[in-house]
């Protein structure tokens, strides 16, 4: 399975507009899109984490029941463009919606990890107030593939 971004190459540097305003940015969740799905996909999961040290894997972005037909995620998608049935779960600002890089100055790049999971179920039945723990334990034994890029961010 293949994932990419129009915004940046994996291991490259993410724009301005996809950070929070707090660090110049405009807050637009990343323009995603992937291919090659394992055969029996039923619907994809999405994360957005940040492992940096300092950051203790922040989560920026959580959606669970991405339509399996369905092969990418347009620019600002979050809370207004998403496909149908797709579900935003809470990420560590405590809200269900995409949260931009925003990394405390002066801590270097940090490493923005983008990972789509393609599940052998169509719903994981979450709600919106459910987090990354409860986003893990629902796809456990489910996950037919993943894909990854990552890209990077300081100020």
């Amino acid at each position: 399975m293949q994932l990419t971004s129009s915004a940046f190459k994996d291991g490259g540097k993410i724009p301005q507009h996809y950070v929070m305003p707090g660090a110049g940015g405009k807050n637009l969740s990343l323009p995603l899109t992937w291919s090659g799905a394992p055969a029996g996909t039923k619907s994809f999961a999405l994360s957005i984490i940040d492992p940096h040290p300092v950051a203790h894997n922040w989560v920026h972005w959580l959606v669970a029941d991405i339509p399996g037909g369905a092969a990418s995620l347009a620019e600002g998608a979050s809370g207004q463009k998403m496909p149908q049935g797709a579900v935003e779960l809470k990420n560590s600002w405590g809200k269900a919606a995409y949260g931009g890089p925003q990394p405390p100055q002066g801590t270097g790049d940090h490493p923005y990890v983008v990972t789509l999971y393609a599940l052998s179920v169509a719903q994981l039945d979450l709600k919106p107030t459910a987090g990354w723990a409860e986003l893990q334990q629902a796809m456990e034994g489910k996950i037919l593939g993943r894909a990854t890029i990552t890209g990077y961010y300081g100020r």
